[in-house]
């Protein structure tokens, strides 16, 4: 089985998708790829009648001795080119030819994986002024989700009650075996599927295994949609867990769904067929779970094609990446993207471990099966060096791992590791236990998500995990425990709190733009789901459930889709730009006990480096204030400083770009970003200094004046002129100058010292907040 890095912090596992070995050895001997290649445009030639014949010749024009290339995609929307699979010579040679930009290498991306509306404000009685209510719940608007397709069947898909769809819609319902074009309707307005790229190089798929339509064979692209976008439906829990009423972030929105991620992976070529696809058919956002390494702009295919799509007035909203709560782990980080981390909300799932010495043990849990005895305690052991071989893969709860003679009737204790949660419980079925206890490492602190066991089951943090191990050792031969499983709470505090799995900054191509931008909910989040996919996602599994909870960054992505499509519709008149700089200059940084929100991982408070801006808030977002807009050109002048050539800034932008003179005569902190960071390089000076200039877009009242106060980092002299604005009318724009000026501080050779602050402007009525981020470097 393959993992797919859903930004789903329960780190899905996908059926293994079998392919013929003979045709991936063939592209190996040959040392076949994928390339995407950009074109000008204008460039071809007046012979060709098409585009499409142009790339075919220049195709048929290589060396055709060892691999005669074809074309698997062409691109007209966000990118100029297409994608075809070439030999290395065959690379060069075509990078060399007139009208072609650049050749670019496909990745393989991954994906990152209801009481949230209630959490954010949004209630259902909302009255005029309010989110829901001045947006019409979102109606008209349409959010593209790309993601692994669809289960239309769905409640949280119908559209009863829904007017027509939109005139400017140009998509289509692609009919396929198991998804006839009926499957759409006035809500899921829009299906299509996005294959070519994958079975470029794994052969064509095995339909048995996943289907070669729209339809979710996943559940991923089902669940992110229903967050995004689904409609209200009661009664809704996922093995009676979380009962209540499920809905999506603008139950009113129309739905189109991309699918484009498949059992090994979604493949570059693929995503940026969908984003041009999604671009045409008239999208209002695109909503994108799916993430992978961090390369220069002008080698991700997603920064591309979300440039595009920002471009054309289109809101981008990405997953953050479930690779915390490490530094530097942050993807998606282009500054035309919105980035998403997640949080918590306040409901958890208690599923406590009773331990023979009478100590109680938090933990998480979804389970509905045959429990455990009440009032009895059963045998304890820990894994780790129980049979089956070393005792490192065996404390892992490995397949074969562990000796039946061993675990028999005990409650195991398996360690976090490579396999997914709840196939270790699969693991532990078999070999005959009773029961898993799932510890965390120390690298996943105290971070907990609840899954869908197949036996009683419960995850525990790791310093509760090591208290285990000790009353383990501690009680010779007859350690004992149970699990006692307390269903659904409410009113959990703290919360939010940020998910330890959640991806932080520093963002590791452009430090200087905070990343990520926001959190959102992102744990333990309720939204619909498909049949033959089990709820704990592994193929043993066969129960059947309408609704799923899955946790992470992918689940938090939709969030803010859903969240973008209510303030375009209230707004239709905001940029892309605008929307992001609603949402995190409202932001929050407190729970619901009123102190700084917490660090899942460590207990400690969080930073801005974890959250980027603070948590959504919808509500405010509706009324900010102010915005800080951004046109296509701010971002050349961001790539033009932050040393792109004019070749790669025509990649990433389609535009040409003149980096000399006035464009690159400021600085990278310049872009009119909603935040503010700066990266000092302690080269022995005593002090350094630099400046930020931004422009504010009235968007709020008349004849407002707006006044600013300063939270300097901490070691800082922050200056801000003019400390007052004053505007006449909405949609004025007025300029101000922020300086910066630190000391140094002493730090060993290579470290590094993040402080932050904010700057804020308020006219008694709006607060519009500016993470203020200052970095000291020591080089090596």
């Amino acid at each position: 089985m393959l993992q797919f890095f859903f930004t789903c912090s329960c780190l899905f596992l996908l059926h293994l998708f079998i392919f013929s070995p003979t045709f991936a050895a063939r592209l190996q001997d040959y040392n076949i790829k994928t390339f995407i290649v950009h074109v000008q445009h204008d460039a071809k030639p007046s012979i060709f009648p098409t585009h499409t014949h142009w790339y075919l010749s220049s195709l048929s024009s290589l060396d055709q001795n060892t691999f005669s290339p074809s074309l698997i995609h062409s691109y007209n929307t966000v990118f100029h080119g297409f994608s075809t699979q070439l030999s290395a010579s065959q690379a060069r040679k075509l990078e060399s030819s007139p009208g072609v930009i650049a050749v670019i290498p496909e990745q393989v991306r991954q994906l990152h994986t209801t009481r949230s509306p209630q959490f954010l404000g949004l209630k259902t009685s909302d009255t005029a002024g309010q989110l829901l209510k001045e947006s019409d719940f979102g109606s008209d608007l349409v959010i593209g989700v790309i993601d692994t397709g669809i289960w239309p069947e769905r409640r949280s898909f119908n559209d009863h009650d829904l007017g027509p769809v939109p005139s400017k819609w140009k998509g289509q319902c692609v009919g396929a075996i198991g998804f006839p074009t009926t499957s759409c309707n006035r809500k899921l307005i829009g299906a299509r599927f996005f294959s070519s790229g994958y079975e470029a190089t794994n052969g064509q798929m095995n339909e048995t295994i996943e289907h070669r339509s729209p339809r979710d064979s996943d559940g991923h692209g089902t669940h992110t949609a229903s967050i995004a976008g689904g409609r209200y439906v009661f009664p809704a829990a996922t093995l009676g867990y979380a009962r209540g009423v499920a809905a999506g972030m603008a139950p009113k929105a129309r739905l189109a769904a991309y699918k484009v991620c498949w059992n090994a992976g979604c493949y570059d070529s693929d995503i940026l067929a969908a984003f041009d696809a999604a671009v045409a058919d008239g999208v209002d956002v695109v909503s994108l779970s799916v993430g992978g390494v961090v390369v220069p702009y002008h080698l991700d295919a997603i920064a591309i094609a979300a440039f595009g799509a920002s471009d054309a007035g289109i809101f981008v909203s990405a997953s953050a990446g479930n690779g915390g709560p490490g530094g530097l782990t942050v993807t998606n980080i282009a500054p035309w993207v919105t980035t998403v981390g997640a949080g918590t909300i306040d409901r958890d799932f208690p599923a406590e471990v009773k331990l023979g010495n009478g100590r109680t043990i938090p933990g998480v849990s979804i389970y509905s099966g045959p429990a455990l005895s009440p009032h009895r305690l059963y045998p304890l052991v820990y894994a780790s060096g129980e049979g089956g071989g070393d005792g490192y893969s065996s404390s892992l709860c490995l397949e074969g791992s562990l000796n039946p003679k061993d675990v028999k009737g005990k409650i195991v204790l398996c360690d976090r590791g490579i396999n997914s949660r709840a196939a270790k419980g699969e693991v532990v079925k078999k070999a005959g236990g009773v029961a898993m206890i799932l510890a965390n490492g120390v690298f996943d602190g105290e971070g907990l998500v609840a899954d869908c066991h197949v036996l009683p089951a419960t995850a525990v943090g790791a310093i509760s995990g090591d208290m285990i191990r000790r009353y383990i050792s501690s009680a010779g031969r007859s350690p004992k425990a149970s699990i006692v499983f307390k269903g659904t709470r409410l009113g959990v505090r703290p919360a939010p709190v940020v998910a330890s799995f959640s991806a932080r900054g520093p963002n590791p191509e452009s430090p200087d733009i905070l990343k990520p931008d926001i959190i959102a909910p992102g744990v333990n989040i309720l939204a619909a789901w498909p049949d033959g996919v089990g709820p704990s996602g592994i193929a043993s599994d066969k129960r059947h459930t309408e609704f799923n909870i899955l946790s992470g960054t992918s689940m938090a992505c939709p969030h803010v889709s859903g969240l973008a499509a209510l303030l375009k519709a209230a707004h239709p008149g905001w940029s892309p730009a605008a929307i992001r700089s609603a949402l995190t200059t409202t932001a929050y940084t407190v729970d619901n006990r009123g102190e700084t929100m917490m660090d899942e991982s460590t207990g400690n408070s969080s930073t801005v480096m974890d959250y980027g801006a603070g948590h959504v808030h919808p509500q405010k977002a509706m009324d900010p204030g102010l915005v800080y807009d951004i046109d296509s050109y701010g971002y050349v002048d961001f790539l033009c400083n932050s040393n792109y050539t004019t070749k790669n800034i025509q990649v990433i932008t389609r535009k040409k770009a003149d980096c000399s003179g006035a464009r690159k005569a400021g600085h990278l902190g310049n872009l009119n970003y909603p935040s503010l960071s700066v990266v000092f390089q302690q080269y022995g000076q005593h002090k350094m200094s630099t400046h930020f200039i931004r422009t504010v877009t009235n968007v709020g009242d008349m004849n407002s004046v707006y006044k600013v106060t300063i939270r300097p980092p901490t070691g800082t002299l922050v200056t801000v002129e003019p400390e007052k604005l004053t505007f006449r009318r909405p949609g004025q724009k007025l300029n101000f100058l922020v300086r910066v000026e630190a000391m140094a501080v002493k730090l060993s050779s290579g470290s590094s010292s993040m402080r932050s602050g904010a700057i804020e402007w308020s006219d008694g009525k709006h607060i519009v907040i500016s993470p203020l981020v200052v970095t000291m470097q020591q080089p090596l």
